[in-house]
């Protein structure tokens, strides 16, 4: 049997590796940690998002609490850098 939170049924739980700017130059994911984001804007595998972290991740359920440690808060289509 499975159990979800009725608040988390409008969006996925997704796992997000983070970057850096010098990680953008190569086609190999970094050797870091795993981030899991909240995400209500339909990333898919391989996708380019922004993320908050923090209290700040958890300020779009404000004055509901739901226990979320990063928030999707844009789909990147192109970057410039």
């Amino acid at each position: 049997m499975n159990r979800s939170l009725d608040s988390f049924a409008a969006a996925r739980l997704r796992v997000a590796v983070p970057l850096e700017l010098k990680d953008l130059d190569t086609d190999q994911l970094p050797a870091t940690e795993t981030v899991i984001v909240w995400d209500e804007l339909g990333a898919g595998e391989g996708s380019l998002i922004a993320l908050s972290e923090g209290g700040e991740a958890a300020q779009p359920f404000h004055p509901e609490l739901k226990p979320v440690d990063a928030y999707n808060s844009a789909l990147l289509d192109q970057l410039d850098y």
